[in-house]
């Protein structure tokens, strides 16, 4: 037989079995398309602002004036969309049964998984990696791993000193294979729960309406919230550029305010009441927010990436050479950069090219190392920068192998991907706390590992739909992880009031989808 061929993590990927791609989405799925696009400066009716102006100005319009709001102080938050189906359960992060992560699995579950016979959870190691439990198993970042998984691999790389206080939960949780149309991205909800940083509310790195690559549940948009587009250094640089009214921006957008204010007094706009208020509104808080938005510029300083050396340089998390180099990088560093430093309060990362049942392994295996690589580029900056941090890492849909290995250098041994399978499908998301690593919740009588995996797979390493309200609802996934975004600060008693109308049940049934004690 032929030997396949493999991709780098660039190469796009056709599908025999795949109608040729005509959306955007299907092209970022397939890895035809990577990112970029032009920048999307911010609004000025879209910010959420935070400093004072000056005295009599504050004065004149009273706090909180046009919904100029200060940071929250929330977790930041970042999520990674895997575009077209990427393997999260079993070859990377570890599924079980009803009992947990290592409630095991059968032989057949994992080859499923694409984890063969003589790697499977509880076998001994011949040469295990210096992480390792050395029975294929890795819990040095709390949510327990195969030790042999690509995606820890490259987190390990990059968070050398986050991970021992970083934990996590896994949530195996079915979702349609190959569509931008799973209702998986939860920064609207995030954004509800209160995230918000002193310059935006949410940044992602494709100008879509929930700025990743899968859609926002319909329920949860809020239009006025809409992610600012940032995916390079540039972009980022650009959000507080005030040109050539610098140095003397905020005095001239100032008696811009007050000029209008006093001559729309005097305008008829025709619109009656309360059309001709709003109209005023509109226009005096348009001067307001400009005034502010300069004001903060100049306090914020330079944003970009590439100056900072814990990001960029002989001690940074990247070198030159590398982030120089890979377009995925840049676009973490850039969103990562805003959210850890809390300009902004949340923001989605796309990473195209996980559609990758190419008949090979080693495809995969690449293109999970870098996305880990990114991860836990994350987890480190926010330990450099003393910063709480959680991450979301979701997929549409996931993939499945028949059994036979890739036994190539970047294969290893482990099983190919042959197809799409979301019966395979699972979400995951990391905490990390600068204090000490996150304690699973002991808010019920259930067992701690009940906590790090919010429901459970059979043993043919299928997702059990009835084990979790988030198994078979992309809708109750998102709620289950907002629930956990809220449980981190204490807050999960709110989760009726931030999304009204939800379907995760009673008090009881929600702390049983509470993966971690509130961090402080």
């Amino acid at each position: 037989m032929a030997k396949r061929r493999s991709f780098n993590p660039d190469d796009p990927l056709r599908h025999a079995d795949h109608a040729r791609p005509r959306s955007r989405r299907e092209f970022i799925a397939q890895g035809l398309m990577m990112g970029g696009g032009t920048l999307l400066a911010s609004s000025l009716l879209g910010s959420r602002l935070a400093h004072a102006l000056s005295p009599d100005l504050a004065a004149l319009t009273g706090p909180g004036a046009c919904n100029i709001l200060a940071g929250a102080g929330k977790i930041p938050f970042i999520c990674f969309d895997l575009a077209g189906g990427a393997s999260i359960a079993g070859s990377n992060v570890l599924v079980g049964g009803p009992g947990g992560q290592l409630d095991v699995l059968s032989t057949a579950g994992y080859s499923k998984l694409g984890v063969p016979g003589d790697m499977v959870p509880g076998l001994a190691e011949a040469a295990p990696s210096a992480t390792s439990n050395g029975d294929y198993t890795d819990t040095s970042l709390g949510l327990a791993f195969h030790s042999d998984s690509a995606i820890l691999q490259g987190i390990l790389e990059k968070a050398v000193t986050a991970r021992a206080n970083t934990n996590g939960a896994v949530i195996p949780a079915r979702s349609e294979n190959d569509t931008g149309n799973n209702p998986h991205n939860p920064m609207y909800g995030i954004a509800a729960a209160g995230a918000r940083g002193e310059f935006l509310s949410l940044v992602g790195s494709r100008a879509s309406e929930s700025g990743g690559n899968s859609m926002a549940p319909a329920s949860m948009i809020n239009l006025e919230l809409r992610p600012t587009k940032v995916d390079r250094p540039s972009d980022v640089s650009g959000l507080v550029d005030v040109g050539s009214l610098s140095p003397n921006a905020v005095p001239i957008l100032e008696s811009s305010f007050r000029i209008s204010s006093a001559r729309l007094g005097r305008v008829d706009t025709r619109l009656g009441n309360p059309g001709d208020a709003n109209a005023k509104d509109f226009v005096r808080c348009s001067y307001l927010k400009a005034a502010d938005l300069a004001e903060r510029s100049a306090a914020l300083g330079n944003l970009n990436p590439y100056s900072d050396p814990d990001i960029v340089g002989p001690a940074g998390i990247f070198s030159t050479a590398e982030f120089d180099s890979d377009g995925e990088f840049r676009k973490t560093a850039s969103v990562m950069k805003l959210v850890v430093d809390q300009v902004a309060g949340a923001g989605t990362i796309t990473m195209g090219g996980y559609d990758y049942h190419t008949g090979d392994r080693a495809t995969g295996e690449l293109r999970d190392l870098r996305a880990g690589r990114c991860i836990g580029a994350c987890l480190e900056y926010a330990a450099r920068k003393g910063k709480r941090l959680m991450i979301y890492v979701f997929s549409d849909g996931s993939v499945s192998s028949n059994g036979r290995t890739d036994d190539s250098v970047n294969g290893r041994g482990k099983g190919e991907w042959t197809s799409d399978n979301q019966s395979t499908a699972a979400s995951f998301f990391l905490v990390y706390n600068p204090g000490s690593r996150p304690q699973l919740y002991t808010g019920d009588g259930l067992p701690a590992e009940r906590h790090q995996q919010l429901g459970y797979m059979s043993r043919d390493g299928s997702v059990v739909t009835a084990s979790s309200p988030a198994a078979n609802n992309v809708n109750l996934l998102v709620e289950t992880l907002i629930l956990n975004y809220l449980a981190l600060h204490g807050e999960q008693a709110s989760f009726s009031a931030v999304l009204p109308g939800h379907g995760l049940g009673n008090a009881a049934l929600r702390d049983s989808l509470t993966a971690f004690n509130p961090i402080t």
